[in-house]
């Protein structure tokens, strides 16, 4: 599998990406799961989620990608009803934020490997715990830093014809 581009997280002031995909917890645990339009085989889920930690409590705040009928898809395409944010009490277990240079790229998943992880561990939406992994210090100066794969990349919509409606 190739590298996949990682869910946002708003915490503590600062934009990161996560390795993980804890809205795939609710899909597993039987939550109403729109059939998304993978765009590329580095977002084979097909959606990005954007998420928030305001009060030590774990929100999906934004879902982006495309869902197989063509629509956009939204936090109300699977949420509706909840258009700005949803406490995500199906979620326990550890969220990885990579953090510092790459020491080691592996192009499966969210396998690569940086200077540190940020661990944080959530018990039915609620942060339990924090702590920092260190790995390693990069020898290389010109490392990338951070995780790598986290932008979202728009690619074109699947079946979308390039100058199509001009």
């Amino acid at each position: 599998m190739t590298a996949q581009i990682g869910d946002l997280l708003f915490y503590q002031g600062q934009r990161m990406t996560i390795c993980d995909a804890p809205l795939g917890t609710y899909f597993r645990l039987g939550g109403a799961y729109p059939e998304f339009e993978p765009s590329s085989t580095a977002l084979i889920r097909g959606y990005v989620a954007t998420w928030q930690l305001l009060d030590d409590r774990l929100y999906l705040v934004a879902i982006q990608g495309w869902l197989s009928n063509g629509e956009d898809a939204s936090l109300e395409s699977v949420f509706p009803g909840y258009p700005e944010r949803v406490f995500a009490h199906w979620y326990s277990g550890r969220i990885r934020v990579p953090r510092g240079k790459l020491l080691k790229y592996v192009h499966a998943g969210y396998a690569s490997i940086y200077e540190r992880d940020l661990l944080l561990d959530f018990e039915r939406g609620v942060l339990v715990a924090s702590m920092e992994k260190h790995n390693g210090v990069s020898d290389t100066p010109d490392a990338p830093e951070g995780y790598g794969v986290g932008a979202f990349t728009v690619f074109p919509r699947p079946g979308a014809q390039e100058g199509a409606g001009e």
